[in-house]
């Protein structure tokens, strides 16, 4: 097996779990280290990510860490938490002997691959970074609304004042959608999620739309761009009247996966709807209205 190894390095745990993650791979793996971590891991073969030939890639760090090395490769990617949420996360490598376990599993091939929706989009015609999570067309001024056209498979809908636009895979459902009050949606639907932020009309409500369908945002705004933001990193501008065209991607992510469910995956992280408190059976109880 050849392993290659990411971490974010700007974190001192996820540095330290890299290295323990050696440690307990020793031998019985070929590693090659992200660029990222040959200060870290010297006399280990290093290469770009975008270029790094292997098996899997090991990611430790966050979501946000996940997500950037997920623009960067294709080969399937093992997510270790370090972070603080993970929602991500296969592994809480934090806790006692659990990257120990990852390491185990992983070396004898006791694991599955879960492909993951990913978007693709362009603005008037120039391609952007795949997302995993989602994209975000938002007014570029704090404080002030932007001026959205929309269109689904080239027929105008409406026009709708807001901060901003999300157009989100079910993977990032459970991110900046649902701090805009998006649905939460299982990995598995075939679909994506539309959402406003902060829209005039406090009517507003997100839409889950099918995977085939074409968005097409047109920024109406007549004192400046917008912007779009590809799973919250980097800015590409929109011209007034410029557009976003956003489907879905012919690529896939690919999460390396030892059996845990999305619900077992966002226990403890107080994103589900319930109380993970169990009653006197033991059931768990749904929370009381706020």
């Amino acid at each position: 097996m050849k392993v290659v190894l990411h971490a974010n390095p700007r974190k001192p745990a996820a540095v330290e779990l890299a290295g323990r993650f050696l440690e307990a791979l020793g031998a019985r793996a070929t590693v090659v280290v992200s660029d990222e971590l040959a200060g870290v891991a010297p006399g280990r073969p290093h290469a770009p990510l975008e270029a790094a030939e292997g098996d899997v890639v090991v990611a430790i760090g966050g979501d946000g860490t996940f997500l950037h090395a997920l623009r960067r490769t294709s080969l399937a990617l093992l997510p270790l938490n370090a972070g603080t949420i993970g929602v991500l996360a296969e592994v809480d490598a934090r806790r006692p002997g659990e990257l120990e376990s990852a390491v185990e599993r992983l070396v004898a091939g006791r694991y599955f691959l879960e492909e993951r929706t990913k978007l693709a989009a362009e603005i008037d015609g120039r391609t952007l970074p795949d997302a995993t999570n989602e994209y975000v067309v938002h007014a570029t001024q704090v404080g002030k609304m932007g001026t959205f056209e929309l269109a689904f498979d080239g027929r105008t809908a409406g026009t709708i004042r807001a901060d901003g636009l999300i157009v989100a895979t079910p993977t990032g459902s459970t991110a900046y959608a649902l701090s805009a009050l998006g649905p939460i949606v299982e990995p598995e639907v075939d679909g994506f999620v539309l959402t406003t932020i902060a829209p005039f009309r406090v009517q507003a409500r997100a839409l889950v739309l099918g995977a085939l369908r074409t968005v097409r945002v047109r920024s109406l705004r007549a004192d400046g761009p917008s912007v779009v933001l590809a799973d919250g990193d980097g800015e590409y501008p929109i011209p007034v009247g410029g557009t976003v065209t956003v489907y879905r991607s012919p690529r896939r992510a690919s999460l390396v996966r030892f059996g845990s469910s999305f619900f077992d995956r966002l226990r403890g992280k107080r994103i589900l709807p319930w109380s993970e408190e169990a009653d006197a059976e033991g059931d768990a109880v749904l929370s009381p209205p706020p």
